[in-house]
């Protein structure tokens, strides 16, 4: 059960000066406003896998079926590896959503300062244990010879573009809790736009295949970390007194605060891990009914996936506003937000809910010719119609405690949540195979919404 104070326990506290702060303007909660913020976090998620797909398309026509393989292993890796270090994004977002709304923007710099050193000494861990990550990553991947190669290749090339991935990862932390979501939205387009030129000038014109592609994806990320930094440089340096230092490092390194934020990094990797762990064990256990059924599932995961670029933008957008009512101690702030965001999140999972059952059947013909794959993905492509319609509240929720920095709600809630999916999934697979493993998959999202739900009302009688 929640405890009655425990956000009070996580919120950042700075303890070594006085906080620096000005009156912060309260954020526009219409719902056009919000549909602002949110538009460029979905146009920024959905360039991901497009860059995904050109990829594959420029070693597809460049090289050989091994070297398709290969970065489909090396992507696979680094998917997962800067996936499980996602909380440098989320836990700075809520730091610096719940600084600015206070107007203590001394605060916002050492909440990003921090995060930024994190994510730098991360990002050189990976390069030192680069081998060891390496021995790990292909003992549990099964490929051919010509495949491992390539990948190891990938491997260790991509890596050195570590440091500049999670240092990103706290810039966009930043850029999201000070609501300054076009700023993310043209990173993110630079990155991509110059992973692609790199794309054709390394494998088209020098013919360095997977090389190229994983040298052109370093060379785009440490361009993109100092554009980023340069940008929030210019956003923060203005909330400075002119003599003041961008960074304090006394600040930065202040015990309790590294401490708070240490803590709170850590409970959303949880999070993040036993996550990850549902979804996994949904895919291997669709792998366990045959070749057919694994297809068709992974064809109807992707459709989740794009809906979730949408659904996820209204969550990004949720916690910089969330964090700054929590900031502002302004309950009446937080109820605005949670009512209108929760009213286009809901339309629009209805609306995603309609497009699949609509479109959803062009959608399997076109991405698959096999008619026996086809049947089964239209088979259960109710399932994750319903599914989709059903998650809006579990991305809500999360946008709300993301933003509130409540991270041993998250942490608990993906835990309790894991185990209801993996007991119902235990038995409705038995009692109806593929079918059931999906009403398993719809019981998950729910629990997740269910569980963390449970806190909110604790949340909320936080605010005065």
């Amino acid at each position: 059960m929640p405890h009655a104070d425990y956000l009070s326990h996580e919120l950042p506290v700075n303890t070594s000066q006085p906080a620096q702060t000005s009156h912060s303007p309260l954020p526009n909660t219409s719902h056009s406003a919000i549909l602002r913020l949110a538009f460029p976090i979905i146009l920024a998620n959905a360039a991901v896998p497009l860059l995904g797909l050109v990829d594959t398309a420029v070693i597809g026509h460049q090289g050989t079926a091994a070297d398709v393989g290969a970065i489909a292993f090396g992507s696979l890796i680094f998917s997962f590896v800067f996936w499980g270090f996602g909380f440098l994004r989320m836990g700075t977002s809520g730091f610096t959503a719940q600084a600015a709304g206070a107007g203590d923007y001394r605060e916002v710099r050492v909440a990003y300062g921090r995060a930024l050193l994190l994510g730098s000494a991360i990002g050189l861990l990976l390069i030192l244990l680069q081998y060891p990550l390496s021995l790990l990553a292909f003992g549990l991947l099964d490929g051919s010879d010509a495949v491992e190669q390539g990948a190891q290749v990938y491997l260790h090339t991509r890596i050195w573009g570590a440091p500049a991935t999670l240092a990103t990862y706290a810039i966009m932390g930043t850029l999201i809790g000070l609501g300054h979501t076009r700023q993310l939205l043209w990173l993110q387009l630079l990155l991509n736009g110059l992973n692609l030129l790199l794309d054709v000038v390394f494998v088209v014109g020098f013919d360095w295949g997977v090389r190229g592609i994983a040298l052109g994806t370093v060379i785009a990320e440490w361009i993109c970390v100092i554009a980023g930094a340069r940008v929030l440089y210019k956003v923060l340096r203005n909330q400075a007194q002119p003599a003041e230092p961008f960074f304090n490092r006394s600040q930065i390194f202040q015990r309790d605060g590294l401490i708070n934020t240490l803590k709170i990094n850590s409970d959303i990797m949880w999070r993040t891990l036993f996550m990850l762990t549902g979804f996994g064990w949904f895919a291997n256990q669709g792998a366990q009914f045959g070749d057919t059924v694994l297809a068709a599932n992974y064809i109807l995961l992707q459709f989740l996936s794009f809906a979730a670029f949408f659904l996820d933008g209204f969550a990004f957008a949720l916690e910089s506003l969330v964090g700054k009512a929590i900031g502002a101690r302004n309950r009446s702030l937080f109820d605005r937000v949670l009512v209108v965001s929760t009213q286009i999140a809901a339309l629009c999972a209805t609306g995603l809910m309609l497009l699949l059952l609509i479109g959803g059947p062009q959608a399997i013909n076109a991405l698959n010719p096999h008619d026996a794959i086809r049947q089964q993905a239209q088979a259960y492509l109710p399932y994750a119609a319903a599914y989709v319609l059903l998650s809006f509240m579990a991305f809500q929720l999360d946008g709300i405690f993301i933003g509130a920095t409540a991270s041993r709600a998250m942490r608990n809630a993906a835990f309790v949540s894991l185990l209801i999916f993996l007991g119902a999934a235990w038995i409705l697979v038995a009692w109806a195979g593929n079918q059931g493993l999906w009403l398993a998959f719809i019981l998950y999202v729910i629990a997740r919404a269910l569980t963390l739900g449970i806190y909110l009302p604790g949340l909320r009688r936080q605010l005065h």
